[in-house]
């Protein structure tokens, strides 16, 4: 028997600072918020709503993306868990918007790069979390 797993629902990435990290992600893709806490809650809201830990869920489409503030060291994609998060993107057009959106919001970034089956546009977020985009070509 094998699992029939067909495409990812979500993935949560560790943070050090909530606040530097939803202020990061939001300016840099504006995804919808799909779970978060909202302020003031009652008690039965924050139990309801504590798998966010504290964090946020965002709606990217197909998947969810989550933040979670719990860390308290730097990332390394040379340990065991996450090496990088690469989103895919429609093409080259796209590439190139973002890395000027990056460039007007002061994100240091890789040139694009072409690697043949695609393009790719690397950067890191506040925790130096390994993020890609990719255009297929």
């Amino acid at each position: 028997m094998t699992i029939n797993a067909s495409s990812v629902d979500h993935v949560r990435l560790t943070v050090t600072d909530i606040g530097r990290s939803r202020r990061f992600y939001e300016s840099v893709f504006g995804w919808p918020i799909a779970f978060e806490v909202p302020d003031g809650a009652d008690a039965a809201t924050r139990e309801e709503l504590a798998f966010l830990f504290g964090g946020v869920i965002y709606d990217i489409g197909d998947a969810l993306i989550g933040l979670r503030p719990v860390a308290d060291d730097k990332f390394q994609e040379d340990r065991v868990g996450l090496d990088h998060l690469c989103l895919r993107v429609a093409s080259k057009d796209d590439i190139d918007s973002a890395a000027a959106h990056l460039d007007d919001l002061g994100v240091t970034h890789e040139p694009v790069k072409d690697i043949g089956v695609g393009y790719i546009l690397e950067f890191r977020d506040p925790d130096h979390i390994a993020l890609e985009l990719m255009a297929p070509k």
